[in-house]
């Protein structure tokens, strides 16, 4: 097994340091967000649950219409440009959301497209994330990528959720929105600056956009656990956004104290996450996609607790729980990915795996708002914590999920 001084010897890459760089002050800008937004919205003179539910909604419609030309315009053009580009939509579309807030104009259509643009930008980047590090890093040394990538996300994350939730509380949700504005065209500017080898892949550029979709598709049935894990997200996915889009929020807002009880719970989930890299820098599981669903098992802890009206601090370790869960299944997840699948259609089968896992999602942010007049937000979110488990539980049925066994890569061991 190699030791955590080698895996770090990876900074000393020019070309890994400036996609972690750019990758983590990204995350960084998209992490001043959810707490800006949600009050934000919440905050407008006639605002409701089904207000905030329709802007989030129009975020993610998008995301899921256009993953998979995301993912055909990642495998057919150089990804660190296509990158750049979609940082810079970011960059643009938070800009939007920033000055209609600050100046008060804030018509929900005007809003819903800001939003939509942001779904657009994310449904590239996805993707192209996914298949550009391959082109960075060895083969031998993409479980290291992923997980130094995730730390650096993650680290960003927490001082994004309260450096963020401070500036919503002291200056308002519009400047904490510019702020994420600024990140991501600092974030466009390092992706532009990342020179990469130029890649011989298969795919034809002379073919159509549906032949290329066709070919990712073959890749993506033909291996059951790719598509049931996938088929799991799609559930747990919906039951996550509306659980941490619109439900969360309010009982925050209702009970808990507002955005600084709801940004501890974030950053209780972020800090999980950075716990879970580093965990997930040293696990070589022999089956990795078993270990990584059964690991998804705990995550429903937060949405049970706020369900049942637990105290603050219970929230916060349950979402720290949530984060290392999730973090260890996202590292393995990603890793298992890069090596099984090739290269030349890696970011269509990535935008497959992303369009799945997030079809549902603007399902749940919608309903989120009328179930929590219906059935009141507590019932709602353990309704959510219950098809997270649920959802977990029918993957491990799958042959193809239980039976994957790693590659051994030179110089690691496999336990398990």
């Amino acid at each position: 097994m190699q030791s955590y001084r080698s895996d770090l010897a990876m900074l000393r890459d020019r070309r890994f340091s400036l996609l972690l760089a750019a990758r983590t002050i990204s995350v960084l800008g998209t992490s001043f967000a959810p707490v800006a937004l949600a009050f934000g919205v919440l905050g407008l003179p006639g605002a409701t649950a089904t207000t905030l539910s329709v802007v989030l909604a129009a975020e993610a419609l998008p995301m899921v219409a256009f993953m998979l030309v995301g993912g055909v315009i990642a495998d057919r053009l150089p990804r660190n440009r296509v990158m750049t580009a979609s940082e810079t939509l970011n960059a643009l579309a938070f800009f939007s959301l920033a000055a209609m807030l600050l100046t008060g104009w804030t018509p929900l259509p005007a809003l819903a497209t800001a939003a939509a643009a942001t779904g657009i930008a994310m449904s590239v980047l996805y993707p192209t994330l996914t298949g550009i590090i391959p082109d960075v890093v060895a083969a031998d040394r993409l479980q290291t990528a992923n997980a130094l990538l995730g730390l650096g996300a993650n680290s960003a994350r927490v001082a994004g959720l309260v450096m963020g939730g401070a500036t919503a509380v002291l200056l308002g949700g519009g400047w904490a929105l510019a702020v994420s504005g600024a990140m991501f065209a600092v974030a466009a500017l390092l992706v532009a600056m990342l020179r990469l080898t130029p890649v011989e892949r298969s795919v034809q550029k002379s073919r159509s956009v549906l032949a290329d979709l066709r070919e990712g598709w073959r890749e993506f049935r033909s291996r059951q656990w790719l598509w049931v894990v996938v088929a799991q997200f799609s559930v747990l996915v919906m039951a996550v956004q509306a659980a941490h889009g619109v439900l969360g929020p309010l009982v925050a807002k209702e009970r808990l104290g507002g955005e600084l009880a709801w940004s501890a719970v974030l950053a209780g989930e972020a800090i999980g996450m950075i716990v879970g890299v580093v965990v997930a820098l040293r696990l070589r599981p022999g089956r990795p996609i078993l270990f990584a669903t059964v690991v998804l098992l705990p995550s429903a802890l937060p949405y049970l607790l706020l369900g049942v009206e637990a105290p603050l601090w219970t929230v916060v370790a349950g979402a720290f729980v949530m984060g290392v869960c999730f973090d260890v299944f996202g590292v393995l997840w990603s890793t298992t990915m890069q090596r099984e699948v090739p290269a030349e259609s890696l970011s269509r089968v990535s935008s497959y795996d992303a369009l799945g896992s997030l079809m549902f999602g603007p399902i749940g942010l919608l309903v989120a708002g009328p179930a929590a007049v219906l059935i009141g937000p507590g019932p709602a979110l353990i309704g959510c914590a219950a098809i997270v488990v649920l959802s977990s539980l029918a993957a491990l049925l799958s042959p193809g999920v239980r039976g994957l066994r790693a590659a051994e890569p030179a110089g690691e061991a496999l336990v398990g």
